[in-house]
């Protein structure tokens, strides 16, 4: 490691030793529009452990459940107490003014005694006040693989398989953004490059929103960076430089990205910039990303990290240039 690298690699928070000792376990996490990590924490006691799955989402509780939000920024530590959290988690996500927004992973439809499903979609999001009082339910979608929000509170997920192909309306484009009431306002519309078949990341890059995707065979097969300015819906795909990163963070020119040595405790840790010597500032078109004359990724630096703890899914999220990644119950901050 070169003394640039490790000024650009250091530890945020972990877990303290004394919530460990007296039961408490981290889960979800999330990082806020001022870069402030925020990390839910739920007792041992209202847990269950999954025996095939390894690493902190091996964790369930059983909802309705209690926890603690602890809020992490340069002034120190804030905990918010929560009762009754009263869906089964998979994603918590950060909005404007200390909201704070908790999706479970799925939704479903009812069934008829005939086995038919109809009616609306069954909610699986709630947005809470800064005290952890809920203000508002409603579904986000189906199979969600990743979510976050940007500065504004708009909201953006990219879906997975079961999703896309399980009959939900915003689920099926791969990738939607929504407001906190709970409507849709963003759509791919077509200008994406490929279908998606699974999300794997997302980064947040002042105004703009990258979602991080990959598609299955046929033309057009590979992970893409899509950049998306919320402000305008503009739209602009670029192929990734490496295949199904977990993480990734951008700045300018220059991104991060992290691949999981699967349960392990390293990474590989990528280092890309974007080529424009070309003079184009973006993509011909929406359905051909990297075509002549457009910008392209590269990677500058590859090389195997140690980390303190396992790395496993949904373990990295980019806020301005850097990359979170969690490891175990410890949290890096990786500069792009």
């Amino acid at each position: 490691m070169t003394a640039r690298s490790d000024a650009a690699i250091r530890s945020a928070w972990r877990l303290p030793a004394i919530d460990a000792v007296r039961g408490w376990r981290a889960l979800w996490w999330n990082v806020g529009p001022a870069g402030e990590l925020a990390v839910l924490l739920v007792h041992r006691r209202c847990l269950s452990r999954s025996r095939y799955v390894k690493g902190w989402i091996a964790w369930r509780p059983e909802a309705p459940f209690s926890g603690e939000l602890v809020t992490v920024t340069a002034e120190g530590e804030r905990r918010t107490p929560l009762e009754n959290i009263p869906i089964w988690l998979s994603h918590l996500v950060l909005l404007p003014e200390s909201r704070f927004l908790m999706a479970a992973g799925r939704t479903f439809r009812p069934k008829t005694e005939e086995g038919a499903t109809e009616g609306d979609w069954t909610p699986n999001a709630v947005v809470l006040s800064p005290s952890g009082k809920p203000e508002g339910e409603f579904c986000i979608g189906d199979d969600l693989s990743t979510l976050v929000a940007d500065r504004h509170g708009g909201i953006w997920a990219a879906y997975g398989d079961e999703g896309i192909y399980g009959g939900h309306p915003e689920s099926a484009a791969g990738m939607a953004g929504w407001n906190a009431e709970g409507h849709a306002i963003w759509k791919p519309e077509g200008r994406l490059p490929a279908h998606p078949l699974q999300g794997c990341t997302a980064a947040i890059e002042g105004e703009r929103v990258w979602l991080v995707w990959y598609s299955g065979g046929g033309r057009g097969a590979g992970t893409y960076l899509t950049r998306i300015t919320p402000s305008t819906g503009e739209v602009t795909s670029y192929r990734s430089p490496v295949p199904h990163p977990d993480g990734f963070a951008v700045r300018g020119h220059r991104a991060v990205l992290t691949v999981r040595n699967h349960h392990q405790r390293s990474v590989e840790l990528i280092r890309a910039e974007l080529d424009d010597t070309t003079g184009s500032t973006g993509p011909t078109s929406p359905n051909a990303p990297n075509a002549p004359n457009t910008p392209t990724w590269t990677v500058t630096s590859r090389r195997k990290l140690r980390v303190p703890g396992r790395v496993v899914m949904r373990c990295g999220q980019g806020h301005d240039g850097v990359l979170w990644l969690r490891t175990g119950d410890t949290w890096l901050r990786i500069e792009a």
